[in-house]
């Protein structure tokens, strides 16, 4: 992430908070700028204490409107929060080491019932932690610890993939540090039979240009793909299910051209089984560029790019459930630099230019 000095996050807060609905908007050289009109949040969550980092959506199944939006606080004191759709904080979990990226699992076989996951990655502790949602209750032993404890591969990204012909649940984890070959690691997600969670890995896969890190990653559970950023090079694609005949062939590499810098956090919005599109944050540019879902020549083409209120966005989420009258088509959630976490509307990412979900959600 870039970080930036007290007087530049509070300049940016303070434009976030001129761009909110009922405030005045852009103005003058902020405006100049931009170069291109910038997409206002309908919510900008209460800032956490040090750092955010990475968001993960999670619906509730009996009450969309009371659905949660996770987020990490990244530092050696951190955190992980939820907030409400009105971006207030409604829990935490404090004491953890620079928590980095979390993600979200519906329908996780554990004592017997399906429940609802949430698991991070804790970058000082090279371990993941798994929490039951809503509550963020702990369900590990502290004892998940991935790349064989290699303090230099410290956990950052991490994605979850429930594989549809059994049920299988896996996490998929991305380091500081890594290999050419083989620099994600997979490992399967279970019950231990006494209430909490154990794994073992499956499998070590994905290419990497050897720059950089590899941090954020999104699966695509419907088309049984797994992208992760390739910072400097591009968005690499692979099968998520361990077991796939192609598992270590890379399917296709998308944006490998236009971003300024970085490619960064990455998030799936679909339109239908396998229609929709993927958004990958341009870190420096403060914008989000939108491709295809749908492989089209061994690629997901460009569509177009997004300006927004965020500032040097590294994590993101999606989803296409209607959330109430600010989110009626879906929400997308970007971090911003300034500890807080940015709430838009998908019409308003949308525009004239893209399709939105069928009313009930895809």
């Amino acid at each position: 992430m870039i970080h930036c000095g007290v007087g530049d996050i509070g300049r940016r807060l303070l434009l976030a908070l001129m761009l909110v609905p009922g405030l005045p908007p852009l103005h003058g050289e902020e405006a100049a700028a931009s170069g291109t009109a910038v997409i206002r949040p309908k919510v900008i969550t209460e800032p956490v204490p040090h750092d955010s980092d990475d968001p993960a959506i999670w619906i509730n199944p009996a009450d969309p409107l009371k659905s949660l939006v996770l987020g990490t606080d990244k530092n050696t004191d951190g955190g992980l929060f939820a907030f409400g759709l009105d971006g207030k904080i409604v829990k935490r979990v404090g004491g953890l080491k620079r928590p980095n990226n979390v993600d979200v699992l519906s329908g996780f076989q554990l004592g017997g019932k399906q429940v609802d996951i949430a698991v991070l990655t804790e970058r000082e502790m090279q371990r993941l932690r798994v929490f039951l949602l809503p509550d963020l209750t702990p369900l590990d032993r502290g004892d998940l610890v991935v790349f064989d404890g290699d303090a230099e591969r410290a956990p950052m990204g991490i994605a979850l993939y429930q594989r549809p012909r059994d049920h299988a649940s896996f996490a998929i984890v991305g380091g500081k540090s890594g290999p050419k070959d083989g620099y994600l690691w997979q490992y399967r997600l279970k019950d231990d039979g006494q209430g909490q969670v154990k794994m073992s890995l499956a499998r070590k896969f994905g290419s990497f240009t050897g720059e950089k890190e590899i941090e954020s990653i999104a699966v695509d559970s419907a088309a049984g793909s797994v992208f992760y950023s390739d910072e400097t090079y591009g968005v690499r694609e692979y099968a998520a299910d361990p077991d796939a005949p192609d598992a270590a062939v890379e399917r296709s590499v998308t944006g490998r051209d236009g971003f300024t810098k970085d490619r960064e956090g990455i998030s799936i919005y679909p339109t239908g089984n396998r229609s929709g599109y993927l958004l990958v944050s341009d870190q420096a540019a403060n914008s989000f560029r939108i491709f295809r879902r749908e492989i089209g020549d061994g690629s997901h083409a460009f569509l177009k790019s997004v300006q927004v209120v965020a500032t040097d966005s590294d994590g993101s989420d999606v989803t296409a459930v209607p959330l109430g009258p600010d989110f009626p088509k879906g929400l997308f959630v970007a971090m911003s630099a300034d500890r807080t976490y940015h709430f838009y509307s998908w019409e308003d990412i949308a525009g004239a230019g893209l399709s939105l979900s069928p009313d009930n959600g895809p």
